[in-house]
């Protein structure tokens, strides 16, 4: 230490190197044996690392390399646009209509208004009897089913009878696209159009409200869901846990259902579905609140979903918080709430997402999910497979990655170990059949 403190700065800096040189440190030149060992435990901690592929899963994730290789040294690299932009090339991208046929295993993230593409709900929910629409004063809509005229609602224009209004339009075309362009962020200018979080969230928020009109009429609310259940399976997903409101529901009369009514429909729809398609799974549903809660609203809402959960123990996985992270409630808000279930001596499993980050170059375990497909003009899953095989793993994300995410989401669903083994089974079969299909 005496000599130390008696030499300057760039003396002991020296003195440093050429102790640890002297330690062994500086070996001279690096031994490539060490180097090749460090890229390969770097290589085995990534999403599918460890991974052991067959001899056709080895070829069909050369050929994946070769496609996505293409994609990299072409002008316009999809990951690295907006989505909204990246669309039509990631629609025409091989690598895309390759994961498009694979097997994802399940959607464990999906918002219960976002699950169908909209052209579905302006083609066929706005096209049934009794179906009003009214334009509000932030330049949006509202929709509505009724006997006869609804009742007026604040900041919204008179209701009018979409049968009527197309009536009176000459393009229909139009009209049709501008009530999409409402339940949706899609725009041809995105930076433009939404130049903060702020004003992005409002809309966001936005599409939900004019959605809600019509996903909630009773009869639209069960065939919306079938129809997700249609969109997600024609896309290879086998399993879904649905991240619901459960809102009131309500009759051509203005009668109403309570959320008693909606799992019990989710749970109905989800069994005529899988006895349809016995290679679908099945679904359960996530009971959400908003963030907007005050404490006592809480406390009901979470007393509610003890209650739900006890009826409908099939079909309700547990209980999640929904809305703006940063700008709304932490959790540490809600905790009196959110410890009633344990005083109670009650479980009832949690799904928060609470600083959601990329983790899959470390090897954390995750799934791919798509949150709200129909809010950015999407369906099913296939473009998050997309853009998280060539954008976040990129070359270094291989066959093994894919498989190891779709494993993930069953691994990690609320599916009981019983259903989970099931799961796997039905999965493997149908991943044998798509590599035999695929690696020739």
């Amino acid at each position: 230490m005496a000599l130390l403190s008696s030499l300057h700065g760039s003396q002991v800096t020296l003195l440093s190197v050429l102790l640890l040189c002297w330690a062994g440190v500086c070996g001279g030149i690096p031994d490539p044996r060490q180097r090749e060992l460090l890229i390969q435990q770097e290589a085995s901690r990534q999403t599918g690392g460890t991974v052991v592929l067959t001899e056709a899963e080895r070829r069909l994730s050369a050929q994946l390399h070769k496609l996505k290789q293409r994609e990299m040294e072409e002008p316009q690299f999809p990951p690295a646009i907006h989505f909204f932009k990246a669309l039509p090339l990631i629609q025409r991208s091989p690598v895309f209509r390759l994961l498009q046929k694979m097997p994802k295993g399940a959607a464990l993230h999906i918002h219960d208004f976002a699950v169908v593409g909209v052209e579905w709900l302006v083609k066929n929910v706005t096209y049934r009897p009794h179906c009003y629409i009214c334009f509000t004063a932030s330049q949006s809509v509202r929709f509505r089913f009724s006997a006869k005229q609804p009742h007026p609602l604040p900041q919204c224009s008179a209701w009018v009878l979409l049968e009527t209004l197309r009536g009176k339009v000459d393009n229909t075309t139009d009209l049709d696209n501008s009530l999409m362009q409402n339940l949706t962020l899609f725009t041809d200018d995105p930076v433009n159009a939404y130049p903060s979080q702020d004003i992005v969230w409002r809309r966001f928020e936005e599409t939900f409200m004019a959605a809600l009109g019509l996903v909630t009429h009773a009869p639209v609310f069960k065939d919306y869901f079938y129809e997700g259940l249609q969109q997600f399976y024609m896309d290879n997903v086998m399993y879904l846990e649905l991240r619901a409101l459960l809102p009131m529901t309500y009759e051509l009369d203005e009668s109403r259902h309570d959320r008693a009514w909606s799992l019990k429909a989710y749970q109905d729809v989800a069994r005529q579905f899988v006895t349809e398609h016995p290679d679908f799974l099945g679904a359960r549903v996530i009971f959400t609140a908003h963030r907007g809660l005050n404490l006592t609203e809480a406390k009901a809402i979470v007393e509610e979903a003890m209650q739900l959960q006890k009826r409908f123990p099939e079909v309700m996985a547990g209980f999640h918080l929904v809305g703006r992270e940063d700008g709304g409630r932490p959790l540490w808000y809600f905790r009196e709430a959110l410890s009633l279930p344990a005083e109670l001596g009650v479980t009832l499993p949690y799904f928060f997402h609470a600083g959601e980050t990329a983790l899959m170059s470390e090897g954390h375990p995750m799934v791919v999910s798509s949150d709200d497909p129909a809010t950015f003009g999407a369906t099913g899953l296939s473009y998050d497979f997309y853009e998280a095989f060539v954008g976040l793993g990129g070359m270094n994300a291989h066959l093994g990655t894919l498989k190891e995410l779709a494993i993930n989401s069953i691994r990690y669903s609320s599916l009981s170990p019983e259903l989970k083994d099931k799961a796997l089974a039905l999965w493997q079969r149908k991943w044998d059949k798509f590599i035999s299909e695929n690696s020739q």
